[in-house]
């Protein structure tokens, strides 16, 4: 434990240097210019700007790739509060209660909400994994086919409980999900969830 907080310490230290905190404004600032752009997301917005971190040192690189990676999280989340079309799979949620606050003239307080919601929840994770990195690591190595089976059908439950109308009928989508011929093709996939979400079929 004292390692543990001997390396955070290190880390900060490193990271709050003046030169580091530019170079994760710079990245948070191009990352949410881009992942404003509906259906790019993060992961293509980490590939497309990956050039820009070439000539820079590797901490302050990955330190500019890590503000890109939070930027465009951040991002997708502007266009479902202000036009209802979520940024990225992520910003769904957000699209939920943000674009109806700012029907009602709150964007302002919705895009805050969103923000200080990203900052807090992004701070709290880190030091989660920080703390629990290396006993999940023993956690996972200790898994076996039972526990395996146990989560995949722990999330088949959980598709049935939270799919709204008849569970006959979200029972019937994840079956028609699960069938070999429907795994290898994603379309079939992606109509499947959203019959469980919505309730009935999609053509």
């Amino acid at each position: 434990m004292i390692d543990l907080f001997a390396n955070l310490a290190h880390g900060f230290a490193v990271a709050f240097s003046p030169v580091n905190l530019l170079m994760c404004l710079i990245g948070a600032l191009v990352g949410t210019l881009v992942g404003v752009l509906p259906g790019i997301g993060t992961i293509a917005t980490v590939a497309m700007l990956l050039p820009i971190t070439f000539g820079l040192p590797p901490v302050g690189a990955l330190i500019m790739l890590a503000g890109i990676y939070y930027g465009a999280q951040y991002g997708g989340s502007t266009t479902s509060i202000l036009v209802n079309i979520p940024g990225e799979a992520t910003s769904v949620v957000t699209a939920l209660d943000g674009f109806q606050m700012a029907k009602q003239g709150r964007a302002g307080p919705a895009l805050a909400i969103a923000a200080i919601g990203s900052f807090v929840a992004g701070c709290v994770a880190t030091v989660l994994i920080a703390v629990l990195g290396a006993p999940l690591t023993k956690l996972a190595l200790a898994f076996g086919p039972a526990e395996y089976f146990s989560l995949m059908v722990l999330g088949l439950i959980f598709a049935v409980v939270l799919a709204k109308g008849s569970v006959l009928k979200a029972v019937a989508m994840i079956a028609k999900a699960s069938e070999p011929s429907s795994t290898n093709n994603p379309t079939n996939i992606r109509k499947a969830v959203a019959s469980i979400v919505m309730a009935k079929p999609v053509p």
